[in-house]
């Protein structure tokens, strides 16, 4: 577990410091695109954060539509009548789906849950900072860098404290098997962690689909292996290596001068003598089933070929025609007959 508390408080947190230092210090105004893994992206207001936004945690619009307040026909509607382009703060008042405090809490949330999520993955880099451009759920007051920060390496530091400190986008833990009176006494949030951890989800993935906070899934989900009511499932054996066994190559190989024949000289001259009387060899006898040697046969009554046999029809001379067919015609189809013929035509000088 030391491994685990090592990462979680120190990956990616200097960097990253340093880098909305000076974006603070200058007042600059922009996005301050952070790459690793989940990565995101900071957005800065005259050197404030307003928003920030990663796909390790889940933002404003996805808590409130997971979590019911509002339903996916609803949010399409208000959508279509703000284009898509931006928040739809003013229709979400108006239709008396959330109210002004409660998107300012949800908009705050996310924020200070993204800047979680980025922290405690891996930072790779900070980018230049890029042009300004209004973020899809801004905050209305800015919050300072290092305060974000601070409460970001708070949150970790309380993770890592943990009997079972986990990471927001690794542990895929499993219910333990408790008893069913045990799970019915659970509170309502255990109850949810507890029906979709599968064995495939992480902090993460569970965060999506209720709506909740990574930090608040990840502590839970970290509280719950230490109380036995979730475990994590064992890492798969190995498959043992297959062995590649060469061909017996030995029989290819140049026998020695000194070794014997390997046929019989007697056989081989036996059987070449056959070949050149154009005979074939006798063959070989194989085992059979009937009495061993040494005992009589059983003797069967021999018959002689043709006696009593049955006659076997015989067909005609010619029945089948093809004789006849092949056959030239005899009436004149050679060219004797050709010849012959034309004498015999009555023509008025012949007279015949």
């Amino acid at each position: 577990m030391s491994g685990i508390r090592d990462s979680l408080g120190r990956v990616g947190y200097d960097l990253l410091s340093r880098a909305l230092s000076e974006c603070q210090g200058t007042r600059a105004t922009g996005k301050l695109r952070v790459s690793g893994k989940p990565g995101g992206v900071f957005h800065l207001r005259d050197g404030c954060v307003v928003a920030v936004e990663s796909p390790g945690a889940p933002g404003p619009e996805a808590r409130l539509l997971r979590s019911g307040r509002i339903s996916g026909e609803q949010w399409a509607e208000l959508l279509r009548e703000t284009g898509g382009t931006r928040w739809p703060e003013a229709g979400l008042i108006a239709h008396g789906y959330a109210g002004a405090a409660q998107l300012r809490v949800v908009c705050m949330m996310a924020m200070q849950d993204a800047a979680f999520a980025v922290v405690a993955g891996d930072v790779e880099a900070c980018d230049p900072l890029d042009a300004a451009f209004e973020p899809y759920a801004p905050v209305v007051l800015g919050e300072a860098p290092g305060r974000l920060l601070q409460d970001a390496a708070r949150k970790l530091a309380a993770v890592a404290a943990l009997p079972q400190p986990v990471r927001p986008d690794r542990e895929r833990p499993v219910p333990a098997p408790v008893p069913d009176e045990i799970r019915e006494q659970l509170p309502l949030p255990q109850k949810e962690l507890l029906a979709h951890a599968d064995g495939r989800r992480t902090a993460r993935d569970i965060a999506f689909a209720t709506g909740l906070g990574a930090y608040t899934v990840t502590v839970g989900m970290a509280r719950m292996l230490g109380e036995g009511l979730l475990e994590l499932p064992e890492e798969p054996e190995s498959a043992a290596p297959v062995t590649v066994r060469d061909l017996p190559t030995g029989a290819l190989r140049q026998r020695p001068s000194g070794a014997p024949p390997a046929i019989d000289p007697t056989v081989f001259s036996a059987l070449s003598s056959a070949v050149a009387a154009g005979q074939a060899p006798a063959p070989e006898p194989r085992p059979s089933s009937g009495p061993p040697p040494g005992a009589s046969a059983p003797s069967l009554p021999r018959r002689e070929p043709g006696a009593n046999a049955p006659s076997l029809p015989r067909r005609e001379p010619g029945a089948s025609g093809i004789t006849e067919t092949l056959a030239p015609e005899r009436t004149g189809a050679s060219w004797k007959g050709f010849f012959r013929l034309r004498h015999r035509i009555w023509t008025p000088d012949s007279g015949t």
